[in-house]
């Protein structure tokens, strides 16, 4: 029983010697530091920030996050609107790249800011917890009639749709689906950029739809 007990302890106090430390990650690369345009969405009492990519870095990456909200009617404007986009004093979106918790300070717009929206909120506290979608916007497939979408999964049956941007001619698409069957994540249109009417009727037979984001304009060339 004492030898026991002795071997316990010894490995008890190994045990930290050999724990392993993280790997250190490679400094930010400054070039990503940056104005990187969002959009805000929600499902429910939920609120997630899209970032609105480009072709060319810093702007080449796809991000959806989780937003803390305790502000009761900043909640309301995400949910009532018809779009939100988020002009952010410049961040590195590396940190995001990396599935860090990022506060981040912007101005609200209802509508795209980028034409014209209206101001509702500036110096805004928006704060960026969980990282639930990233795509770096390199080595892209041509553009096709035939769209493919990625999944994020939120809870039980709850899934957001978001469309890989390919070289353009593209498009932004988001799609929040509640399901209550099969969903197609491949499917082919009428043309490369199809409107987002003929997405809602893609995405018809899926569930209870709300269509988020769509944008055809900002991937065109």
């Amino acid at each position: 029983m004492r030898l026991f007990t002795l071997v316990l302890l010894f490995f008890g106090l190994i045990a930290p010697i050999a724990a392993e430390e993280p790997p250190e990650l490679p400094p930010l690369d400054p070039k990503y530091e940056a104005e990187h345009a969002m959009v805000l969405v929600n499902s429910g009492s939920s609120v997630y920030a899209i970032s609105i990519p480009d072709y060319e870095p810093p702007y080449n990456m796809h991000i959806m996050y989780k937003v803390d909200v305790s502000d009761i009617p900043f909640l309301d404007l995400v949910r009532d609107a018809e779009l939100v986009t988020v002009k952010p004093k410049p961040f590195n979106i590396q940190r995001l790249m990396r599935g860090e918790e990022v506060a981040i300070t912007a101005d609200v717009y209802l509508g795209d800011y980028r034409q014209g929206g209206s101001l509702v909120y500036s110096d805004k506290l928006i704060e960026l917890s969980e990282q639930l979608f990233t795509r770096e916007l390199t080595d892209l497939s041509p553009a096709s009639k035939w769209q493919q979408y990625d999944m994020v999964t939120l809870k039980n049956n709850e899934r957001i749709y978001i469309h890989q941007i390919t070289q353009p001619p593209s498009y932004h698409h988001i799609m929040f689906v509640d399901l209550s069957g099969a969903c197609l994540q491949k499917f082919r249109t009428s043309t490369e950029v199809p409107s987002a009417g003929e997405l809602n009727y893609k995405f018809i037979n899926c569930g209870t739809l709300k269509p988020m984001f769509y944008d055809a304009e900002s991937l065109s060339q």
